[in-house]
């Protein structure tokens, strides 16, 4: 086991947050119970976020940055867990109130900890990530929900080039859904294609503002755009249907009216994957390991970088020029 390596650190400068790599030990790390050697983390929005200081993500400093890690069990104070153990965390404060995976080792909470599943590999987990737990969240939502039925009416995913949109086109065609996918980039039609996406939304569409009702077209949606976008899915979805929304690229507001819900009795589902309960991060996962289809894993992984690319990569996915899933090789 190494004395010293390397970690992405959030630090306050002048009142701004400001990350850097640093250079910290085990007896630097916080006093948690489970000692895990960290193999690969990812790249999500909210990392990019934190790491260029364009969202004020660190709640307190000096703060490891990073909500994803897969890694191997090294000590354990808890019966849960015993060295050996694969593991996988996904969020719990990870990078805003809890140091997170942007370093070779972290001390973490046992209660944090979900098993890895067999049939996926430690990189297929960070290529999968947050967003593709997310993802995983949103489909079981609107299936608890009903709305939505294999083979009949048609589910749209909005911001369907990003990590949560791909995963979630992937998992509802291979279980049977009609899945239209929303881009404003055509280029990335092929792409989507292959992961199961049957029809296109231009996405800047869907950015205008619309009526508060409009023609009934999505027996369901997955949104991670939020704003305008979503009050107007919420729109255009059918009587009885819902929407799971989980993300706000597009904006944290929400310039809607309570038609759609009182006239057409949509449902609209919010999904938090930061604190959500171990059963239902476990049925997640075991979505994931049960219905994403492998090859799509590979599909949906734009790269394996090392840690010393992060601050560039962290740009690259604020600026939107990120398409699918980037892992982090810990290691490396």
């Amino acid at each position: 086991m190494e004395n010293t390596f390397t970690a992405m650190m959030i630090e306050d400068v002048d009142g701004k947050p400001k990350a850097g790599f640093r250079t910290i030990s085990l007896s630097d790390l916080p006093d948690h119970s489970v000692l895990v050697e960290v193999a690969y983390s990812t790249l999500n929005y909210k990392d990019g976020l934190a790491i260029t200081g364009k969202g004020r993500i660190a709640r307190r400093m000096p703060m490891v940055a990073g909500i994803d890690l897969a890694g191997t069990v090294i000590e354990s104070g808890s019966d849960d867990w015993k060295p050996g153990d694969k593991v996988i965390v996904n969020g719990w404060g990870l990078s805003e109130t809890e140091w997170g995976a942007y370093s070779r080792y972290q001390r973490v909470k046992p209660e944090w900890l979900i098993r890895q599943p067999e049939g996926l590999s430690q990189k297929d987990a960070m290529a999968i990530g947050t967003a593709g737990y997310t993802a995983a969240l949103c489909v079981e939502a609107l299936e608890r929900w009903g709305s939505i039925k294999p083979g009949e009416g048609d589910v749209l995913v909005t911001g369907a080039a990003g990590g949560v949109g791909s995963v979630a086109i992937s998992l509802l065609a291979n279980k049977g859904y009609r899945v239209t996918a929303a881009t404003g980039r055509p280029e990335t039609h092929d792409y989507l294609k292959s992961l199961g996406a049957t029809a296109f939304v231009d996405r800047a569409e869907l950015a205008e503002k619309g009526k508060p009702l409009q023609k009934e077209i999505w027996s369901g949606a997955v949104d991670a755009v939020g704003s305008t976008t979503l009050a107007n899915v919420l729109a255009q979805t059918v009587y009885g249907g819902a929407v799971a929304a989980c993300g706000l690229a597009g904006g944290a507001d929400l310039p809607a009216t309570v038609m759609p819900h009182i006239l057409r009795s949509v449902a609209l589902i919010g999904v938090d994957s930061v604190m959500a309960p171990r059963e239902k991060r476990q049925s997640a996962w075991t979505l994931l390991e049960k219905h994403l289809d492998k090859v799509h894993i590979d599909t949906l992984t734009m790269a394996v970088e090392p840690m010393s690319k992060l601050p560039e990569l962290a740009e690259a996915i604020i600026a939107g020029k990120i398409r699918g899933r980037v892992v982090i090789d810990m290691s490396a």
